[in-house]
């Protein structure tokens, strides 16, 4: 552990919540030269409670915004573990989260109108309050602030809009619990087709088994479906995989099903590397 990359990336903007918790984790294992990181995406997923798709973009991200390198690879009964290093130039060129240093004005034998908390004027105590500190700045919200928060309601709005409308109870807390997942980075797209699976699921369920929404987003249910959609998603892919092999099967055998393929799945093929323009050519069709 190194306090030292710790505190500069504690002292840098990442973007997002999600992005400053995986990098503070990541810092929390580094040499204080930055290196020396191995911890699965698991690790990472199971300590910051942040979801596995969540994870993997954010690290991607820092690879190809240079915030991360990687240096090397640590065998482990798995495989093996990517190595990491946190490049400290890179962090450094980063937002600061600190206030801007302004500096008040100075005043010849200053007057303050009341005396500071604790101090008496012949006997009679001061104020219990002292004023207000010169560098606090009460900004307002930004513009970009308030269209991200519209953005959030609107994914909480279109997400409580998927559970059984009978079933729905106490709105305000339920879009409150559903705002706080997603700022916790479970992604919106994610978190409603768990709610959709479970209004599917429970579709023909007595009033005794019925579970309300504010009680179902507060016990945090929808963690339980997100194994089956990562399975479903990833059978879907596996099915799209195999669906572009067979096609580029039937163009290298030039097979009579070739002018079957449309020429949005030809250049797929192309840009995919499966196929050829030469082989597209030599079966017939357009490349």
């Amino acid at each position: 552990m190194s306090w030292r990359i710790a505190n500069e990336c504690a002292e840098r903007r990442f973007g997002s919540a999600a992005r400053k918790q995986i990098i503070m984790f990541l810092a929390d294992k580094a040499s204080d030269d930055g290196s020396g990181i191995w911890c699965s995406k698991g690790t990472i997923q199971r300590h910051t409670e942040l979801s596995e798709s969540t994870v993997k973009r954010t690290i991607i991200d820092f690879l190809r915004e240079g915030i991360l390198i990687e240096t090397g690879r640590r065998h482990c009964k798995n495989g093996y573990t990517v190595i990491y290093c946190i490049v400290l130039e890179r962090v450094a060129t980063l937002e600061p989260t600190a206030e801007p240093d302004i500096q008040t004005g100075v005043t010849v034998d200053p007057v303050q109108p009341d005396p500071g908390t604790g101090s008496t004027v012949n006997g009679v105590r001061g104020s219990r309050w002292t004023p207000n500190h010169p560098k606090t700045i009460h900004k307002p919200p930004t513009r970009r602030r308030e269209a991200a928060a519209e953005v959030e309601d609107l994914e909480a709005e279109k997400i409580l809009a998927a559970y059984p409308e009978d079933r729905v109870r106490d709105r305000r807390t339920s879009l409150r619990l559903i705002a706080v997942a997603l700022k916790a980075g479970v992604e919106p797209d994610d978190l409603k087709q768990v709610v959709k699976a479970y209004a599917t699921e429970s579709e023909g369920y007595t009033r005794s088994k019925v579970c309300f929404s504010d009680n179902w987003f507060k016990m945090r249910r929808w963690e339980k479906g997100f194994a089956q959609v990562h399975a479903d998603r990833e059978k879907a892919r596996e099915a799209e995989a195999k669906g572009r092999a067979s096609l580029a099967e039937w163009i290298q055998e030039r097979h009579p099903l070739c002018r079957h393929i449309t020429n949005r799945q030809i250049e797929d093929l192309i840009a995919s590397k499966l196929v050829t323009p030469e082989q597209v050519r030599a079966a017939g069709l357009q490349a």
